[in-house]
């Protein structure tokens, strides 16, 4: 793998400088800038509705062992 790290970084470095050069990777650029700004509230957003799918899931989840643990018992 050593041997294959100095071109894959060439090639890499050489694909965003022609990105940045081009008119179109330039505007892509500039879309992504402007975008940036909104990531946090996006992420604030996934992750508070992430949360509560998680509540959700242990919720269900000590309601189902509180299930198998009375089954158990009366056996």
């Amino acid at each position: 793998m050593r041997k294959w790290a100095l071109p894959l970084t060439v090639i890499g470095v050489g694909s965003v400088g022609a990105l940045l050069l081009s008119e179109r990777g330039r505007k892509a650029f500039g879309w992504l800038f402007l975008r940036l700004n909104e990531a946090p509230d996006q992420i604030a957003a996934w992750n508070g509705t992430a949360q509560k799918e998680l509540q959700k899931i242990q919720r269900t989840l000590n309601e189902l062992s509180e299930s198998l643990q009375v089954k158990t018992a009366q056996q």
